[in-house]
């Protein structure tokens, strides 16, 4: 069953913009940090599992019908072999960003990370860092925010709160007594 899932609950259930899917249940401690993201910037999406290797026709059949359900990109976590974010990219020609998963039978995780960085030239993937779900919601925010206004300025406001967290600390810094060994820009 695929979860659909949108900050405001309440309001009229929004078509899904983002898949995100991944190998395993045991993936979704990870790839929570996608949906999490998508739900602060209020982008509708759906959540479930698809594997390339153990449900290979439901893998077929979500890539295939993904745009005509209106997904605008999708977000898959895999782990070990990690094919899922490669072939999925094969079958569609929406925007795959791939997230690679340290997973139990793992080789440090570097299998994961070359499985789904290593694509041949056709069939891209963007490929975000290890365990990095929350940036593969943050650029499927910003593949969304390319064509829509009021999430490129959420996308923005975001950004900026970044910078702020970052002068405070600098801020903290200095009143605690480390010296600035840098000029202010």
């Amino acid at each position: 069953m695929i979860k659909s899932q949108t900050k405001n609950q309440k309001s009229k259930i929004n078509k899904p913009l983002v898949g995100i899917i991944m190998g395993s249940d045991s993936d979704l401690g990870i790839m929570q940090a996608a949906s999490e993201i998508l739900k602060q910037f209020d982008i509708p999406h759906e959540v479930t599992v698809v594997s390339a290797h153990r449900t290979p026709l439901r893998m077929v059949d979500y890539a295939t019908k993904a745009k005509g359900r209106g997904l605008k990109v999708i977000i898959a976590g895999a782990g070990g072999a990690a094919h899922l974010p490669g072939m999925v990219s094969s079958i569609t020609s929406l925007p795959v960003i791939g997230v690679p998963i340290k997973s139990s039978n793992s080789i440090d995780g570097w299998d994961s990370v070359l499985s789904i960085l290593q694509m041949p030239n056709g069939v891209p993937v963007a490929t975000v860092a290890l365990n990095a779900a929350k940036n593969a919601g943050i650029l499927a925010a910003q593949i969304i925010g390319s064509s829509d206004e009021t999430t490129s300025k959420k996308i923005t406001a975001y950004k900026n709160s970044l910078n702020s967290e970052v002068m405070e600390k600098i801020e903290k810094m200095r009143k605690e007594g480390w010296e600035n060994q840098f000029d202010q820009v």
